[in-house]
């Protein structure tokens, strides 16, 4: 099973990859933590990175594919894999659909979890993050249950940055959308129900 997640901030793409991990064995791939686990190892390429984002730069496209290929390259991620955050644009996913045929690797699916802007809205301003580890948590809870730290409202979790973040989402991932739907990739879930009520959509959808 491998497969492009894609989907709004906060449409709860994080929460179905966790359970297709737990359940299936693949590697999740977010090229959130892949540039954040590079720069924290210090590794050629996370050096790299770190001297785009420190000077408030997007990271090039070939540093993330470089990145992406390298992650995919790794041994867990055989039974398949789940990438999330990339790609972002067409540009993007037809560089990756080249780096994919360099390795040897094809994808299954397209899978976007679609949930409705006011929904997300509302979702995302309460959602509170662990200053340690990042785990997420609805507005309320001051403790993380994860690792004890402490939990905290992200910039962008409040109401007129996520209304922003989505304009953005918008308008690069539209496109995207119907490129893996010009390729008959994509699969699509109703995102605003309960967690297990999309899963079951998802498992279905993927045929698992």
């Amino acid at each position: 099973m491998n497969i492009v997640l894609l989907g709004a901030p906060g449409a709860g793409k994080g929460t179905q990859a966790q359970k297709l991990v737990e359940d299936y064995g693949v590697a999740h791939i977010s090229t959130g933590d892949l540039l954040r686990a590079a720069v924290k190892a210090g590794t050629k390429l996370g050096l790299k990175a770190k001297g785009y984002m420190d000077e408030g730069k997007l990271v090039p496209d070939q540093l993330l594919v470089d990145l992406v290929k390298e992650r995919l390259e790794a041994d867990d991620t055989q039974k398949g894999f789940i990438l999330d955050g990339y790609p972002r644009n067409t540009a993007q996913a037809v560089t990756l659909d080249s780096m994919l045929a360099e390795i040897g690797r094809t994808l299954d699916a397209a899978l976007l979890v679609d949930v409705k802007a006011d929904v997300i809205v509302k979702r995302l301003s309460s959602r509170r993050t662990c200053r340690e580890c990042g785990y997420t948590a609805p507005a309320g809870v001051n403790k993380c249950p994860s690792c004890g730290g402490e939990m905290y409202q992200r910039d962008d979790d409040k109401p007129e940055t996520i209304q922003k973040r989505l304009d953005v989402y918008e308008n690069q991932t539209s496109p995207l959308v119907e490129y893996y739907r010009g390729k008959g990739l994509l699969k699509v879930v109703d995102g605003d129900r309960p967690v297990d009520d999309v899963y079951a959509d998802v498992k279905e959808l993927l045929g698992l």
